[in-house]
């Protein structure tokens, strides 16, 4: 089987049904995704598959059509993307288990529309759980990224 990941083409002899995040973590060793409720209802496990966040805990690597971005691939050569600069601007992460889904659903928002109001950010970001309570830095970081998006083009 063969995948494009962060921009990488990764090749790897898995079962078709096995869940996209065990090939990533187990046979490619990209760790980010994390695993936490197995059944696409907490987001902990969210990538982006040709720019649309999924869960990776239950889509099956054989039904993956297109180029998958984990938080490993978000940053650029010149350092972090704005949504992950701006997670440690708003001191989002505690205990940090769901912000790398957190952050590629907040990516995914602002590519989609980069000046979201509050309800467009509710609506993106519904699907992702935090134990620990970040919501209103979540919030915070991801304006703060939209504004320094609009004000650098980038």
């Amino acid at each position: 089987m063969r995948l494009t990941v962060n921009g990488n083409p990764i090749e790897f002899d898995a079962d078709p049904d096995m869940p996209l995040l065990w090939a990533l973590r187990d046979l490619a060793g990209i760790t980010g995704p994390k695993f936490g409720c197995g059944i696409a209802a907490c987001g902990a496990c969210t990538v982006l598959v040709d720019g649309t966040p999924v869960r990776s805990c239950a889509l099956p690597v054989g039904l993956v059509d297109g180029d998958v971005v984990t938080i490993e691939g978000l940053a650029g050569a010149d350092g972090l993307s704005l949504v992950q600069q701006a997670w440690l601007d708003e001191q989002v992460p505690q205990c940090g288990y769901c912000q790398a889904g957190q952050i590629m659903s907040a990516h995914a928002l602002l590519q989609e529309i980069p000046e979201p109001t509050d309800e467009d950010i509710d609506n993106a970001m519904a699907g992702n759980l935090c134990r620990c309570g970040t919501y209103p830095r979540i919030r915070a970081a991801i304006k703060r990224a939209a504004a320094e998006k609009a004000r650098t083009g980038a």
